[in-house]
């Protein structure tokens, strides 16, 4: 799906769920990783994640639209948009928009976090750690011996 798409698929859905039209702009914005899209406030155009369209189909990426579009119809007519308002959890049921968005599964392919591997001197009990561990500041939490890094 491109963007002209996307534009009339909001459009369509505007009209259709809200009797309203979308008269802003819809685009893709491929550097939102964990939410499915957002109302800008100032600008009144909606960024919806394109991995939601790849990873779940129309049908999701439908759901996130009609969430996005009660955010926009209510800041424009000057009621509750935010996610506690009761104006905001009102018209989500009426639109059957969801209220969170499923989550994306993560590719982990070329992803190897790097482990570090430190070792007592005394006791050679290892350590295996995210982040580097300053050796000269820390020691072993078994028996207070010197760390080496391995």
């Amino acid at each position: 799906m491109d963007e002209l798409q996307l534009q009339k698929v909001t459009e369509d859905i505007s009209l259709r769920y809200f009797q309203k039209p979308f008269q802003h702009r819809a685009v893709f914005n491929k550097r939102l990783k964990t939410t499915g899209g957002r109302y800008l406030l100032q600008t009144h155009n909606i960024e919806l994640n394109p991995h939601y369209y790849e990873a779940f189909g129309k049908e999701e990426l439908i759901a996130v639209i009609k969430h996005e579009l009660c955010h926009y119809h209510l800041h424009l007519e000057g009621k509750g948009y935010k996610h506690r308002d009761a104006d905001f959890r009102k018209l989500m049921k009426q639109v059957g928009a969801p209220r969170f968005c499923k989550t994306i599964p993560r590719k982990t392919v070329g992803r190897t976090q790097k482990l570090y591997t430190y070792e007592c001197s005394s006791c050679r009990l290892r350590y295996q750690r995210k982040r580097k561990v300053d050796t000269m500041r820390y020691v072993c939490g078994k028996c207070k011996g010197r760390l080496i890094s391995v």
